[in-house]
């Protein structure tokens, strides 16, 4: 059976300035695209391993948001790595390393955008 999710946008204001948020603190890549006038940075993935890929997309109908919603988890070794680099790459942490007990961890933080987004490891 295939994962539930696959692929996810996470809006921006300014999407440059988010990718330089989301490369800090993930250490990861971006491959820029431009579909139906809409800018993306697509994460680098494996799209044939566990999880989904991705997209930051500037976009005048979807809209950052830390009210309501999904929030989309990222998976890590260690959520305390990532969120050590939040506020340094100019988010804002709102939950350190939390314990969800035998399942595993979680951090959650608010990108430079306003999008609260969540971190997860097993340890």
């Amino acid at each position: 059976m295939a994962n539930p999710v696959s692929w996810f946008e996470i809006a921006t204001f300014d999407i440059e300035r988010a990718k330089t948020f989301y490369e800090k603190v993930f250490l990861r890549k971006f491959k820029y695209m431009e579909v139906n006038g809409e800018k993306l940075y697509i994460f680098d993935a494996d799209y044939e391993g566990y999880g989904s890929g991705g997209a930051l997309i500037e976009s005048k109908t979807f809209k950052p948001s830390t009210e309501s919603g999904i929030i989309i988890y990222f998976s890590s070794e260690d959520v305390a790595i990532e969120a050590a680099r939040v506020e340094d790459a100019g988010g804002k942490l709102i939950q350190g390393k939390t314990s969800l007990g035998d399942p595993g961890f979680i951090a959650q933080f608010v990108d430079t955008e306003g999008n609260k987004i969540g971190l997860y490891s097993g340890k």
